[in-house]
């Protein structure tokens, strides 16, 4: 039910009119914050196997440089219902994006697909009757398949280069993990990966709330599909919300949120820290302003139900495997009634997994126990207590504390200067944690918010 409400809910105002005059305006588009701190950008669309148009975005050279003939080619891939704008959100002093092109690198960030910058398909309308529930039927599984190895390809034609750098925040490490183990032929292509909070292995899964509706996952999914709901994040529910916030009031930027005090206090809950992902949240931000709001939202990505499920799923059976279906689906498409494991053996890639103690979807004794299991892999524990999950692309210390150390190790690599014993940490026995993480609180409320959101939702439309 819990994820039958994000469905509904969790980005409410991005179809809405919007005034985009006015130089205070808040940027949450990747190549318009790219091209406005002075950047240069570049937009590209490889096509996968199965026929998705993805958007990638490129960032040749620094800012004031010239590009260099010889510099390592980087490629970015985001989380969960994120978009590629979350390494470039911030200042360019604090984004991982820009900082790495003002360290002389080729960035390439991706977009997975179903998301706004990949939503597009050769043969497929993701609007369509017809279409529509085909174009959002994968999981993560199909990004990790399909989309990161046409990237690859691409940026690897596009550059002329044999290998490439591979960075993944949350889900864009559970992707590369995927890749790696099913297809392993793409492990020559790189040359270093490195994953912020890469999420695998979830039997420790850390937040006890979550970890009960998880549970209920197969339920869940299947309902919405019998109503039709499949897309995170769709622009007609998003008009639907928008029209019971507006009311068939004034639709200007300044009047939607005000007059009826049940508009107004909408709008105010939608623009807290607990609705949104915290690399969209501003301080200046006026949640009052629906012009504000309906920007944060613009800076949403999407995708599939699917992919949650998938994750609820592996959460509930202890295991990091494919999709599970019903048994006699599971036989057809794997052979076997119950889905198989990935095989993170056949990952020879150089990985490095950069983790958090105060996590609240990873916990330390999986990203050991994925370590055991990757032929060539080695840890570094991010060196503060309370780092959470998404700062890895929303601290200003992110820099200090991963980017720099993700800079000169690509660098090093680059110049033939690591050797084999290159790296923070040998794999071990994890240590027990014997506290929560602090923002599990947070983590959980924001779910539960997002209900009540869906309950005053059908009241209003009732």
């Amino acid at each position: 039910m819990l994820w039958l409400v994000s469905v509904l809910c969790a980005a409410a105002v991005a179809a809405a009119p919007r005034d985009d005059g006015g130089a205070d305006r808040i940027i949450f588009d990747t190549p318009e914050a790219i091209l406005a701190n002075g950047y240069p950008v570049e937009l590209h669309h490889p096509v996968t196997e199965d026929g998705y148009i993805l958007g990638v975005h490129r960032i040749p050279h620094g800012r004031d440089q010239a590009p260099a003939a010889d510099r390592p080619v980087v490629y970015l891939m985001h989380g969960l219902y994120s978009v590629d704008f979350q390494f470039v959100s911030m200042d360019p002093e604090f984004s991982m994006g820009y900082n790495m092109a003002d360290a002389g690198f080729d960035v390439w960030m991706g977009n997975a697909r179903g998301n706004r910058y990949s939503r597009n398909h050769t043969t497929l309308d993701p609007d369509g009757e017809a279409d529509h529930m085909r174009f959002f039927d994968f999981s993560w599984e199909e990004v990790g398949m399909y989309d990161i190895p046409a990237a690859i390809d691409y940026i690897l034609n596009y550059t002329g280069k044999d290998k490439l750098h591979y960075i993944g925040h949350s889900q864009g490490g559970t992707v590369f993990l995927v890749m790696g183990a099913m297809r392993p032929e793409y492990n020559a292509k790189l040359e270093t990966v490195h994953l912020l909070a890469g999420v695998g292995y979830q039997e420790y899964f850390p937040n006890t709330i979550l970890r009960a509706v998880a549970t209920f996952s197969d339920i869940i999914y299947n309902i919405a599909l019998s109503q039709g709901l499949i897309e995170m994040y769709p622009a007609r529910i998003l008009e639907v919300i928008i029209g019971i916030i507006v009311g068939g009031g004034s639709t200007t930027r300044d009047d939607l949120c005000f007059g009826d005090p049940k508009h107004s206090a909408l709008c105010q809950l939608i623009g807290t820290k607990y609705f949104m992902p915290p690399y969209i949240m501003r301080d200046d931000i006026n949640a009052t302003n629906i012009g504000d709001v309906m920007d944060m939202f613009a800076g949403l990505g999407g995708g599939s139900l699917k992919q949650v499920a998938h994750y609820g799923q592996n959460i509930r059976d202890k295991i990091f495997r494919r999709f599970h279906y019903d048994s006699e689906q599971n036989l057809e498409l794997y052979g076997t009634r119950l889905p198989p494991a990935y095989d993170l053996s056949l990952i020879t890639s150089r990985v490095i997994m950069h983790y958090t103690v105060n996590d609240v979807l990873l916990d330390e004794r999986d990203v050991y126990a994925m370590a055991a299991d990757l032929p060539n892999a080695q840890v570094r524990r991010v060196a503060r207590e309370d780092f959470g999950h998404e700062e890895f692309v929303t601290a200003e210390d992110a820099r200090e504390l991963v980017t720099d150390y993700i800079i000169d190790y690509i660098a090093r690599a680059h110049n033939r200067e690591l050797d084999e014993e290159d790296g923070d940490a040998a794999v071990t026995d994890a240590p027990i944690p014997t506290t929560t993480p602090d923002s599990a609180t947070d983590l959980t409320f924001n779910v539960f918010l997002k209900l009540y959101l869906l309950l005053c939702t059908i009241y209003y439309v009732i």
